[in-house]
């Protein structure tokens, strides 16, 4: 059985909070192991304000990257049939050719930093021509007037938004933009057993 996705609790914990509903959104809520929860938990989090408060600078990414690592390798014991991969710089695009494209047309899930206001994770879990699905886990009641955002209140286990992938490649700080190159990074997550073989044409351009 499959959960909704969820909101954050906090200004803060979009890290968490999108890792988990990636999980969530890929596996059975049977098949999930209290120890993935805990996991995601325990090394989220972990940035420090400019007052040297733990956690009000949200989520690192180096701990997203070793949490990346770490359900990798917790899917390599046979554990969860989880597999996946961190990407930064120049290979975090979304477009016809790119690993996020790929990813989502195999039926995985990718979790994303993207600029609202400041840095902030969201999950995307599916792509229609250039209209990307996404779930942004902070709740909010805005209407959006921005061209190529699409607010969507009918599909609680899978996203949240439709945005047009034109606005994910843009080099400012504006609503979902990735922002400068150097400061991409995402998440790719697959549940091995729904995963779809890559077609053999396929070339991806870093």
């Amino acid at each position: 059985m499959k959960n909704p996705l969820q909101y954050q609790l906090s200004e803060y914990d979009c890290g968490p909070t999108t890792m988990l509903n990636a999980i969530s959104f890929l596996f059975e809520r049977e098949e999930i192991s209290p120890v993935v929860i805990r996991n995601v938990m325990l090394y989220c989090l972990d940035s420090y304000n400019g007052e040297g408060i733990m956690g009000k600078s949200g989520t690192s990414s180096a701990a997203m990257m070793f949490l990346s690592n770490w359900l990798n390798g917790y899917g390599k014991i046979g554990q969860l049939p989880v597999s996946c991969s961190y990407i930064s710089g120049k290979s975090v695009w979304v477009g016809k050719g790119s690993r996020i494209n790929d990813a989502l047309c195999r039926g995985g899930a990718v979790i994303l930093r993207v600029f609202y206001d400041c840095g902030h994770y969201v999950l995307l879990t599916g792509i229609e021509g250039d209209c990307v699905w996404m779930f942004d886990p902070y709740y909010t009641e805005e209407l959006f007037s921005q061209q190529g955002i699409v607010k969507v209140e009918n599909e609680p286990f899978k996203y949240n938004r439709i945005v047009d992938e034109r606005c994910f490649n843009r080099e400012s700080t504006e609503l979902y933009a990735l922002g400068p190159v150097a400061d991409r990074e995402a998440v790719i997550i697959f549940n091995e057993k729904t995963k779809k073989a890559a077609e053999a044409t396929i070339e991806y351009y870093i």
